[in-house]
């Protein structure tokens, strides 16, 4: 076995074990059930918020950490975080309990960034998009295992739901011994690199949305000062240089807007929507969870491949941004679905659909960012575009979940209020599409009357 393929392997083996945790589904059901000294009111404002602030605050710190420890400390720490915070969710029982749980939990996702940049340090770039589909499959297949176990043990009544937390500290104990068997990283990006500045051509064409039009004012873009392979400079050089080749890009710019607006709403609408299921008068005797989670998975699998598809080559990016804006009004539809009914079942397909648009918005928006950035800067950029979406998130949640503000809104008003988050969103970039289609015709009818 060539030895890029024997290492992407390992992780991701690594990565399915992080993710067998058929707890996952059954999250909001087991703490509001018996075990736990705490109300569904106290879960939905008190517990869950923790874990939104937490990732917050500590998602720039792991970030750098992460390089500077080279990769595989943080993996490790990522499964010891796992087995702390299912281990702690077998005995504690109390709200404050449940707390601190959350603050751990706001590590282990923050460390995830340690799982995805862990093999660009170890194999060539000619393999990277074959180990970036190896990774992400290993966490889909074992989203998909965990729900279909889930709801087997479930269905059949093998277990009650509390029980499932030994399946989940089990997988993250097989996680960590696995994780000492990851080969070591001998560089990283900048705290271990070896690079010298270059002169590179920026990618920023200053037209926005007119990607590809040629349409420059007869300027030529000035060079960049972009690092590559030779010598060590300072981490916080190479950081800024990144930064600012990036975020001085047009298309960056409109792009990690997006993708930190729409992945606010989604961290938030899948951190609560078990709460709504739970709020439901028709509630059935066997919660569906698990087969959701499991049709989510694969839904998104499957949209995400097709955006590959069909955005590869086949849309400007006007057209790209126009879709995304269509579809994020869909995704406002999805999620009224889902808190509007009274029929569950309903909600159940809602949220379902809604998570198929968003793995193919999600996915288009990455695309049309990774084309327009310097390879090494990836992983500065998307985490940078994280915690911008992390921001959003923790301003939603102070707003319309916290009782500080007094809204005082249940949680299918809550809902109600993302729905309409990404229906505003999906006209807001509608009409800026539009204003500046109409725009650049009005400036070309102008520029052929002077041409007479």
């Amino acid at each position: 076995m060539e030895s890029w393929l024997k290492i992407s392997c390992l992780l991701c083996i690594f990565g399915f074990l992080r993710e067998l945790r058929p707890s996952e589904p059954y999250h909001a059901e087991i703490l509001m059930g018996e075990w736990y000294h705490v109300t569904q009111d106290e879960v939905n404002r008190k517990v869950y918020p923790v874990g939104t602030y937490s990732y917050l605050a500590l998602l720039i710190f792991v970030f750098l950490i992460t390089d500077l420890l080279r990769y595989k400390p943080v993996i490790i720490a990522n499964a010891i975080t796992g087995i702390s915070i299912w281990g702690t969710l077998i005995w504690t029982s109390t709200l404050g309990g449940l707390q601190a749980v959350e603050v751990f939990y706001g590590f282990y996702q923050a460390a995830e960034v340690a799982y995805y940049s862990y093999i660009y340090a170890k194999v060539d770039k000619q393999y990277y998009p074959r180990v970036t589909s190896h990774t992400r499959a290993a966490m889909f297949v074992g989203k998909l295992v965990a729900g279909l176990l889930a709801q087997l043990v479930i269905g059949m009544q093998w277990m009650n739901y509390k029980q499932l937390f030994y399946i989940s500290v089990s997988s993250q104990v097989a996680a960590l011994l696995w994780a000492f068997s990851l080969p070591k990283v001998e560089k990283s990006v900048y705290f271990h690199n070896r690079t010298e500045a270059i002169q590179v051509a920026g990618k920023s064409d200053g037209g926005g949305l007119e990607k590809g039009s040629g349409d420059t004012d007869g300027k030529e873009t000035e060079p960049k000062t972009v690092p590559s392979p030779s010598k060590k400079v300072p981490a916080w050089q190479l950081l800024w240089s990144h930064f600012r080749s990036a975020y001085t890009n047009h298309l960056v710019i409109q792009w990690s807007l997006w993708y930190a607006i729409s992945l606010s709403g989604f961290l938030q609408i899948t951190t609560y929507m078990q709460v709504v299921w739970k709020s439901f008068a028709n509630e059935p005797t066997i919660a569906w969870n698990g087969a959701v989670d499991v049709a989510l998975t694969l839904l998104s699998a499957v949209f995400a491949l097709l955006a590959g598809y069909f955005h590869a080559g086949r849309l400007s990016t006007r057209s790209s941004l126009l879709s995304m804006a269509l579809l994020s009004i869909l995704e406002g539809g999805c999620v009224l679905l889902s808190c509007w009914t009274v029929n569950i079942y309903l909600s159940y397909l809602g949220y379902v659909l809604y998570g198929g648009l968003f793995a193919f918005t999600i996915t288009v928006a990455s695309s049309e960012l990774a084309s327009s950035l310097v390879e090494d800067s990836f992983a500065l950029v998307f985490g940078f575009n994280t915690f911008l979406g992390l921001i959003l998130q923790c301003i939603l949640t102070f707003v319309v979940v916290s009782e500080k503000v007094n809204l005082n809104l249940d949680v299918f008003q809550q809902f109600t209020v993302y729905a309409i988050y990404f229906i505003v969103i999906g006209v807001v970039y509608s009409m800026a599409v539009l204003l500046h289609y109409i725009w650049s015709c009005s400036k070309r009818s102008k520029s052929i009357q002077v041409s007479y």
